[in-house]
């Protein structure tokens, strides 16, 4: 018997069968007992109470009506079957690459990996954690440079980073000028154009092959091997940048670093590039992990997470993210970058290939994609085709003048993309997908006999050939078989909480179901394995998958016109800030140039301000957590003259509806400025409010939070940003398609793909399709319900900090544990360490406020979850309570001591006063599935004063 799928139908005997309620947590039934503990009798009134008539859309969501799960599948295998799977031999830093199966369904497709969290909370995030080291360690080794980071966005943000890091190092004032050779990506020489404009800095490029051109430079970009697949000797241009003072940027293949002298070992300062190749597919140019490694007394300041290792309380190596983890949130607008994230599921993916592969595996790779190539290029050359660079890793610059569009349409007729450089060249790109077909069939499009006459021999000179070892660690020689594989990922899995084990009660960040169905189309050949610049007419389905999701954005918000290509949600507010720069350029008003940001506002909206070139001038809140209209007036008079923009968080940061939000909006305009909606907390907002109807002129918005792109870790994120009319010809464009942006009057790429990470897109495109206009409504009525409750459970036993009007909170509210710990000693870190054991991940610690905890329920949870979650913040209460009152020692207790791990309480000499049943049991649920944290509390301090980012040896972890 043939089984049979399908995606039942809604009816009374099935009434939670529609995407939506799946979606939705809590049944009718339970929102109506969440509603009655708030005091409501029923949704509309409590959200008419709660979110200001003001601000409120009059017109409902204008989109199709919702799909059931079978339907949003089937329409996106017919925008999948538009586009077209060839194999791209065009290179420019993204290769063909086979992801291991083993890898694919453990990691990729595992909710496990992909619902974790920023990894803020270490001692529940040991696996993930491990992963990243062995990423950083990777990135080390092979760049031949002592520190990595846990990735980047991408190649192109790497450069624009690593150029900011260099002006830094310089410690010159002026912005100076930053030399590029003009043989690196082209897509990179623009993001670095595009983020220096704001800076000052000027940008030149030429050609380096000869040596540097005269001039000043602070930083040089060296590409490694070159776009045009030369591969030069680094050290000649490293020694002459040092010699006046300049950093040494390369941006290196990974891949082949595993053949080639490392940049470290050839004077490079810094390394930046992409890890795409190893094993992540294309995804039409995303999400992929970028890297950055830099020399010794470079790491302090280097942009992005960089995990180190440190030790426990009982002194046992443990890891955690070191140095500034959120420094974003303390040095605001001082922040060496606005990126607060990372990607690292992508950067678990690559770090796991080089795991499953190890040198030898990767060095074999690499031999094979060289060797393709040289195969190429002699069977070029004895056709008489001239090939332009004898030293070449993967990538073949051949010369066909005028002849170019006509072997790279003869490719294109036998399967295969090549690129075309002018009339007059082509290139060939080979990687571990190329086969010998693929060589006949590139032969064949040259018009040139197929058979190699003998074996081809290495295309690089024997001095540039790497020497040095790298992945000598264990971990890249123990896990060969696929069983040792899986065995390791599962090891590290169970270590963490992520969504598929409870709750991640973060405020401020969103952490919503991530539907299986949302998730199935990303990993389909359809969109995996489309190369960013294969012909465009190659993703016709892609291109209108992200049209229809584009337009969906604008209808939702409330804004003319969307652009998907900020990758993360730092780049989206960068995008924003820099097309509110063009508008006033535009109109003959460059010099206005200050940002408002109330003092409230997440830490990157003033890092992202200071890197659009802005001044930051910050707006006090009143005690009611809003922005204090009297400061903002007068602020707004001190600098009308120049005032550029204000940036909002609506609703606020401190989870409240503020009253005065439209207020605020039109006395910036009066003043000339523009109002910036930060969209971080969009899910408060949809199906009832517009940020464009309400008085904003540009938003950011998280596909990650609202939108359901999980947040895998740290990453991947898309940051789409959102514009009225007059600020659409500001949006980003890319140089490599015109479709991508406003051609003429786009500020430059922002990524380094033409739509960033379009490889995720499929997500939130299947939620909106499943949603449709009443589930999108339901599930922001459906957070703002749960917010409530669970401030009206808690709020007898933490005071909740902010409300708006009847004492009501938006989507997230503040527990404000300050006069408890100034009463009792037990601070808000020792309750959140303390949920770990109760099974939770803690809540936004110590932010936006210092001794809180910032908690978000998210739409998606049910009302059991949501009980067991205040079950376990009053059980901790009472914990607290019991040390008040004496029955607890005030430094020795279950709080203090938290988290508590298997060793721990399994050890002979336990001279706690309380009981290992206390400490492992607070609550008879957990008999049944207890977590068990890896390590109890890590000492932050000692991984800052003894940084150690790369793979510990095994004697580290011998007890």
């Amino acid at each position: 018997m043939t089984a049979q799928f399908f995606a039942p139908v809604a009816s009374p005997q099935h009434p939670r069968a529609a995407f939506a309620d799946r979606h939705i947590g809590p049944s009718p039934d339970d929102r109506d007992r969440m509603l009655a503990a708030i005091g409501y009798s029923e949704a509309g009134a409590l959200i008419d109470a709660a979110v200001p008539a003001a601000i409120r859309t009059d017109r409902p969501l204008d989109l199709p009506p919702a799909l059931s799960e079978t339907a949003a599948l089937a329409r996106l295998r017919e925008l999948a079957a538009k586009n077209t799977v060839l194999t791209s031999m065009i290179g420019l830093g993204y290769h063909g690459t086979i992801t291991p199966g083993v890898i694919l369904r453990n990691v990729l497709e595992n909710p496990g990996w992909y619902t974790a969290y920023t990894p803020y909370q270490p001692e529940i995030s040991q696996g993930r954690l491990e992963a990243l080291l062995n990423f950083q360690t990777v990135v080390a080794d092979l760049t031949g440079l002592p520190v990595a980071n846990a990735s980047m966005l991408d190649e192109g943000t790497a450069a624009a980073e690593a150029m900011a890091l260099a002006h830094r190092a310089s410690k010159r004032k002026e912005p100076g000028t930053f030399l590029v050779d003009a043989d690196a990506l082209p897509q990179t020489i623009d993001v670095v154009r595009t983020r220096a404009v704001p800076l000052g800095i000027d940008v030149v490029t030429a050609d380096l092959s000869g040596g540097l051109p005269d001039g000043d430079f602070f930083g040089v970009l060296l590409q490694y091997p070159g776009a045009s697949g030369a591969v030069r000797d680094l050290a000649p241009v490293s020694e002459q940048a040092h010699a006046r003072g300049a950093t040494v940027i390369v941006a290196a293949d990974l891949l082949a670093l595993t053949l080639l002298r490392p940049p470290g070992e050839s004077g490079a300062d810094i390394a930046v590039g992409s890890a795409q190749r190893f094993g992540v597919p294309y995804g039409f140019g995303g999400p992929h992990a970028g890297y950055m490694a830099v020399a010794e007394g470079l790491q302090r300041q280097m942009p992005g997470r960089l995990v180190g290792v440190s030790v426990d309380a009982d002194g046992a190596p443990a890891y955690r993210l070191a140095l500034q983890t959120r420094e974003q949130h303390i040095r605001r607008e001082k922040a060496t970058s606005n990126i607060c994230t990372a990607q690292v599921l992508l950067a678990v993916m690559a770090g796991m290939y080089a795991v499953y592969h190890g040198p030898e595996g990767l060095a074999a790779i690499a031999q094979r994609a060289h060797l393709r190539a040289a195969e190429i290029a002699a069977g070029l050359r004895a056709g008489g085709v001239e090939i332009v660079h004898d030293a070449f890793f993967d990538t073949v610059l051949a010369r066909v003048p005028g002849r170019a569009a006509a072997v790279v349409e003869a490719a294109r007729e036998r399967g295969v993309n090549l690129r075309r450089d002018g009339a007059d060249h082509v290139a060939v790109a080979c990687d571990e997908t190329t086969v010998p077909e693929h060589v006949t069939a590139v032969l064949e499009a040259f018009g040139v006999p197929a058979a190699v006459p003998g074996p081809a021999g290495e295309a690089f000179p024997d001095a540039l050939r790497r020497e040095s070892p790298y992945l000598t660690h264990p971990v890249f020689h123990a896990h060969r078989s696929e069983t040792a594989m899986l065995r390791y990922l599962r090891r590290l899995q169970d270590k963490d909480i992520a969504l598929d084990r409870s709750m991640i009660p973060l405020g401020s960040c969103t952490m919503k179901l991530n539907a299986t169905t949302e998730m199935e189309p990303v990993t389909w050949p359809e969109f995996a394995d489309i190369h960013p610049f294969a012909p465009i007419d190659q993703a016709e389905g892609y291109v209108e998958m992200i049209r229809e999701l584009e337009e969906n954005l604008a209808e939702i918000t409330g804004y003319a016109k969307v652009s998907v290509q900020p990758n993360a949600g730092s780049q989206g507010e960068l995008a924003g800030l820099l097309a509110i720069r063009g508008y006033h350029e535009s109109r003959g008003e460059a010099h206005r140039d200050v940002c408002l940001i109330p003092s409230s506002a997440h830490g990157t909206n003033a890092a992202s301000a200071v890197m659009a070139g802005m001044r930051v001038v910050v707006v006090k809140c009143d005690e009611g957590g809003n922005i204090d209209t009297g400061d903002l007036h007068d602020k707004i008079g001190a600098h009308r003259d120049r005032l550029s923009a204000i940036m909002v968080t609506y609703p606020s940061t401190h989870g409240v509806f503020e009253e005065t939000i439209t207020d605020v909006c039109a006395a910036v305009h009066e003043a000339g400025g523009q109002v910036y909606v930060d969209g971080a907390n969009l899910n408060a907002l949809v199906g009832l409010a517009r940020p464009g109807e309400f008085g904003s002129d540009v938003s950011h918005l998280n596909l990650h939070k609202t939108f359901c792109i999980p947040h895998g870790g740290g990453g991947p994120g898309v940051g789409p940003v959102g514009v009225r009319e007059h600020l659409a010809p500001f949006l980003p464009n890319h140089p490599l398609r015109p479709e991508a942006g406003p051609a003429e009057t786009g500020v430059g790429p922002i990524s380094a793909a033409p739509w960033g990470s379009a490889g995720i897109l499929p997500i939130s495109w299947a939620y909106i399709a499943m949603m449709g206009p009443d589930g999108l409504r339901a599930a922001t009525e459906g957070a703002i319900i749960a917010a409530n409750y669970l401030a009206a459970r808690l709020a007898p036993h933490y005071p909740i900090l902010y409300t708006g009007r009847g004492g009501l909170v938006a989507h997230e509210c503040i527990a404000d544990l300050r006069k408890i710990t100034k009463e009792t000693g037990i601070t808000a870190e020792d309750v959140a360490k303390r949920l770990i054991d109760y099974g939770f991940h803690a809540p936004t610690l110590s932010f936006p406020v210092a001794g809180t905890l910032m908690i978000e329920p998210t739409e998606s949870e049910d009302l059991a979850e949501l009980d067991r979650f205040c079950d376990a913040m009053i059980a901790i209460r009472r914990e607290i309570a019991h040390v008040a009152e004496g029955g607890h020692d005030r430094d020795d207790n279950p709080l203090k001591n938290a988290p508590h791990t298997a060793a721990a309480l399994l050890a002979e000499d336990w001279k706690h006063p309380y009981g290992r049943e206390e400490a492992a049991y607070p609550v008879p649920g957990l008999r049944e599935t207890k977590y068990w944290p890896p390590v109890r509390r890590i000492d932050q301090a000692y991984g800052d004063r003894n940084l150690v980012c790369s793979c510990p040896p095994p004697e580290a972890f011998e007890d």
